[in-house]
């Protein structure tokens, strides 16, 4: 049984080709539309910098695209900061806030009228929610911790972090201390991700570094003015994993998994089997330092792998200054590759994985390395913006040292950079088109978080960037809509509760793409858990087959093209699993 989740149908030319083609970007061609304003997301971030160069304040901020009331589309959540300093006060900030220093939640009011026009609107519901997030906010994680069909939302701080239980009314519950997920120290990224298969979402929080008021340092640069220090100027903290006792309560397992014998200083995350044998592994971006590749053994324990399996330093052997981070098959031959975002005097690093959990150093094979340098990559994330089958990349950059060029400006703020889209170009390559892309790229701005999904529900992807001491952005797909696809929302027993941590693999006559649910990767930021897929000219679908994190594997037959689908666990046609 196949139930039809907004059966919207957009895109269903058949342009008469298996794929199709990209779009012409010889002129200059708006492809996304910056909607902030007119939709209603009224938020500037306020990082409470005053002068002193506080580590932290560069750091902030994510943000969540998620259904957190059930009515079919996307809301937001995005953290935000608090003054900084001991003995100061909101007058003393360089900038000054321009909203309640709170996170905020934003309800999609989505309007489609009757010639299927879509109006995004968002209303700022954060005083109904029970919402009280006044810490300085850095990332957020979402997932149904508690398998009621309603998701939570678990926030990261600089102290104390906090777990939102989703009450199914449109309010949440703070359950931090009774679910035992709280921590007092300063996390970035997070993901709920099921590490035993028992069907219970477990929780993974990266830290990054020991700060405070008083282990605050002074950093240079090269010509003398003051900046902001990195992560070797302080001590890093090792990693949480809190397991889901599914009592609505989880267990501290950090030292008994092996993850806390590792200290490093660790930004971003993604839980995904790499090595192909039906367990999720844990990938972590760590920031100067090599990164980790958490291997599962099976029995509630983690081995490092990264440096054996090629993915911990780059092709020189050098640790790079990772940030953003995602994963996903976009070479085709069904596994998830590496990408990572790197500091100014790095490129961003892409692993190609083998097929067997091996990495390799890809990175100047498919192009990306020499237009990334010059930008320091916070928030990125594979996407096919054209619905063309590729997976094309798009990064959110802002520097993390004084830009000495923006200073000579007597730049306020002197870390601004352009965001960057990169288009796959046949499955082997990609093309910086950032110049010719339009709005997406055009602001010079601090970007951190990044989160992509359908926001108006439309076939194509959408992007929602959160910038640091500036405004968070909303940019709605625009660049046409010739190319079919297939949306996926894949469910447990329970038919709200979003599946995370299965894959699908959905068969063409001319192809076969394989695609996970993905809420984590990117940077401090959960995403659209909904699969959505670009078919291209493609316009019939035969079947997708479902591998569920428990082995279990089900088929559909009746999918339809140019809509959603909800796939319910226990409605297919059962296959021989693991």
């Amino acid at each position: 049984m196949i139930l039809l989740m907004l059966a919207v149908l957009v895109g269903c030319g058949d342009s008469g080709q298996e794929l199709g083609g990209n779009p012409d970007l010889s002129a200059h061609v708006d492809l996304f539309e910056d909607v902030s304003e007119s939709s209603g997301l009224d938020f500037t971030h306020f990082n409470g910098m005053h002068g002193s160069m506080y580590l932290i304040e560069i750091m902030g901020s994510g943000a969540a695209l998620f259904d957190y009331d059930n009515d079919g589309d996307l809301d937001v959540y995005v953290n935000q900061g608090h003054m900084l300093g001991a003995d100061t006060g909101v007058s003393d900030a360089i900038f000054q806030p321009k909203n309640e220093l709170r996170d905020h939640l934003f309800r999609n009011d989505l309007v489609i009228d009757e010639n299927g026009n879509r109006t995004v609107q968002f209303t700022d519901v954060t005083e109904e929610s029970g919402i009280n997030a006044t810490g300085y906010g850095m990332g957020v994680a979402i997932g149904d911790y508690d398998s009621d069909g309603w998701q939570d939302i678990y926030v990261t701080n600089w102290g104390s972090n906090q777990l939102y239980k989703n009450n199914g009314d449109g309010t949440f519950t703070d359950v931090t201390d009774t679910s035992g997920t709280d921590t007092n120290e300063l996390s970035s990224s997070a993901s709920f991700v099921d590490v035993n298969r028992d069907g219970h979402l477990d929780l993974y929080v990266c830290n990054y570094v020991v700060f405070g008021y008083d282990t605050h340092r002074q950093c240079y640069i090269d010509t003398g003015a003051a900046s902001y220090c990195g992560p070797e100027s302080e001590t890093p903290v090792p990693d949480r994993l809190f397991i889901n006792n599914g009592d609505g309560t989880f267990a501290d397992k950090s030292a008994e998994s092996q993850i806390a014998r590792i200290a490093t200083p660790s930004l971003g995350i993604v839980g995904r089997d790499f090595t192909g044998d039906g367990w999720v592994d844990l990938y972590i971006a760590n920031d100067s330092k090599g990164n980790n590749l958490w291997v599962n053994q099976q029995d509630g324990t983690f081995v490092d792998e990264a440096v054996l399996r090629g993915c911990a330093f780059n092709m020189d052997g050098n640790p790079e200054g990772s940030m953003g981070i995602d994963a996903a098959d976009i070479d085709g031959d069904g596994d998830d590759d590496l990408v990572l975002g790197h500091w100014n005097d790095e490129t961003n690093t892409l692993y190609e994985n083998d097929g067997s959990g091996n990495f390799v150093d890809s990175t100047s094979q498919f192009k990306l390395g020499v237009p990334s340098r010059g930008s320091t990559a916070f928030g990125m994330l594979w996407v096919d913006f054209d619905n063309d089958t590729l997976l094309d990349l798009y990064v959110v950059n802002g520097a993390v040292n004084i830009l000495e060029h923006l200073l000579r400006e007597n730049e306020t703020y002197p870390l601004h950079q352009r965001n960057q889209l990169f288009r796959n170009i046949d499955g082997s390559a990609f093309e910086d088109i950032s110049d010719e892309s339009g709005s997406v790229c055009k602001p010079s701005e601090v970007s951190r978080g990044l989160c992509i999904g359908d926001v108006d529900n439309d076939g194509t992807p959408d992007i929602l960037v959160a910038n640091n001491s500036g405004p968070l952005r909303l940019y709605l797909n625009r660049s046409g809509d010739d190319n079919h696809w297939l949306g996926l929302a894949l469910t447990t027993d329970n038919s709200k509760t979003i599946a995370l941590d299965c894959r699908a693999e959905i068969i063409t006559e001319g192809k076969t793409f394989w695609r996970s649910p993905r809420a984590d990767g990117s940077y401090c930021s959960s995403n659209d858990p909904r699969i959505l897929v670009g078919l291209g000219g493609i316009s019939d679908v035969q079947k997708v087959i479902v591998h569920w994190p428990d082995g279990a594997i089900e088929e559909w037959s009746e999918v339809q093209v140019d809509q959603y689908n909800e796939l319910h666990r226990g409605t297919g046609r059962e296959l021989d699993g693991a």
